[in-house]
């Protein structure tokens, strides 16, 4: 005990004597540490991003989404006056709930409108035809006060609506929208819901539903059949187009996730009949895009991980090269230490103290720098893109990044730091204890 106790004090005297070096050659393991941390929490945190946005649009999920299919922009070039008709048919929304109803739940979504008003304030048109299911199907939360649509809604072909809290805020910014009239092209509606904030907004999900869902006005289906039809007139220069789309989307909700694949396997074979290479139709399955997003993340952080430990290998070569010269350095006193004594394995134990003792206390400071560094990323790179000189470079640029620090990256990096030491401190350690004694007194 008494030797272990001396061995210990002796190397952390020799590390003390030589301070600044002690510190620069801790550096690498530091610098290391700290990569390895710092690029883990900032995968990590945006597969955390990723994956909340993704689950947020129903992990159960399956979006059936109408898309423009080549030959309709095509067309729209050649001809000055043309109605195309493509996507989601009301005939497709039968198919997929006589099939698949009994154990799935089935809302339809239908876009209508070319303009959102109310008094002079004019927005382009989110507004969307449904059914009251939506609310729990697609996670929507409403303010406390209001309601979302019911069935006596659908009924009775209701002009109600429930917006999104971007339209709540822009138009009605210091007042209660609850029971004001707004206008979606010329037909009136009574507002009597508001959304709350979807996470959405600029994110993964957000490119994922191809909209800001907090832009989204609801009404009810019958209403939206009734007073807009099916047919989409837009007005440009010099010609007049149209889009004859009866369903925008149809969200299809399994039972289970364990039922997710299977059921979306089956709402595309419903869908090949009238849809022949989707064309025109998009299918979404969230769960898919989870599965594939873990995956993705696990590849990153392996390479993030590879790039990182290059520092730490750099970090142990130089506390090799740092312990060779140190013995070449101290030969005179490894000589007498041997003259008085001292066995090979006394050496080779002194010269792996002060190796761990570099690799140990650059691993503690490397932790410290790495998870400060996480900690501060979210909070200084708004600050410093906010700044007038980089703000002219990216005027329009938001970038927001969300780190998490994760316990296993402190414990693997602090472990291979470790044994990085211990591997390339070694050699210099057994060089030292082969030191001839009688050579090592006389070097001067």
């Amino acid at each position: 005990m008494n030797f272990l106790l001396e061995t210990i004090r002796l190397g952390l005297k020799n590390l003390r004597l030589h301070l600044l070096r002690s510190v620069l050659t801790s550096l690498g393991i530091i610098l290391g540490v700290a990569s390895v941390i710092v690029m883990v929490s900032i995968g990590e945190g945006n597969k955390q991003v990723a994956l909340r946005e993704i689950r947020a649009l129903g992990a159960t999920n399956i979006i059936v989404r109408s898309t423009r299919p080549p030959e309709a922009a095509s067309l729209a070039s050649e001809e000055r006056s043309f109605i195309a008709h493509y996507g989601i048919t009301r005939r497709d929304l039968r198919r997929i709930r006589f099939n698949v109803g009994d154990t799935s739940t089935v809302v339809p979504l239908k876009s209508v409108g070319s303009e959102i008003s109310y008094r002079s304030k004019r927005l382009p048109s989110q507004t969307y035809g449904t059914t009251p299911e939506l609310l729990r199907v697609a996670n929507l939360r409403l303010e406390p006060r209001g309601r979302y649509l019911t069935d006596e809604d659908l009924a009775g072909r209701h002009p109600v609506a429930v917006i999104g809290s971007e339209i709540a805020q822009k138009f009605f910014p210091l007042r209660d929208p609850l029971g004001e009239t707004l206008r979606i092209d010329q037909q009136a509606f009574r507002v009597v819901g508001v959304l709350k904030p979807i996470g959405l907004a600029g994110g993964a999900g957000s490119a994922l539903v191809g909209r800001d869902l907090n832009k989204d006005v609801h009404i009810p289906l019958t209403a939206a059949v009734s007073l807009f039809g099916d047919i989409i007139v837009r007005r440009q220069t010099g010609s007049i187009s149209g889009e004859d789309i009866q369903l925008s989307e149809i969200y299809v909700t399994a039972p289970s996730t364990a039922d997710v694949i299977t059921t979306a396997n089956r709402v595309r074979r419903l869908l090949e009949i009238g849809h022949a290479g989707f064309s025109d139709v998009q299918i979404i399955v969230p769960w898919e895009l989870l599965e594939t997003e873990k995956r993705t993340q696990l590849i990153w952080n392996i390479v993030l991980i590879a790039i990182a430990a290059i520092s730490l290998l750099i970090g142990g070569i130089g506390i090799m090269n740092i312990m060779l010269a140190s013995v070449t350095e101290r030969t005179r006193e490894i000589g007498i230490r041997r003259a008085l004594g001292a066995t090979r394995r006394h050496i080779v134990a002194q010269f792996l103290v002060e190796t761990g003792s570099l690799t140990g206390a650059g691993g503690v400071l490397g932790i410290v720098l790495g998870v400060a560094t996480s900690l501060a990323i979210g909070y200084v790179l708004p600050w410093l893109l906010k700044l007038p000189v980089i703000r002219a470079y990216f005027e329009q640029t938001t970038v927001s990044v969300e780190t998490q620090v994760t316990g296993w990256s402190i414990v693997v990096s602090f472990v291979v730091a470790a044994l990085v030491g211990l591997i390339f401190g070694i050699y210099p350690a057994v060089v030292a204890s082969r030191q001839d004694p009688i050579v090592a007194l006389r070097h001067d």
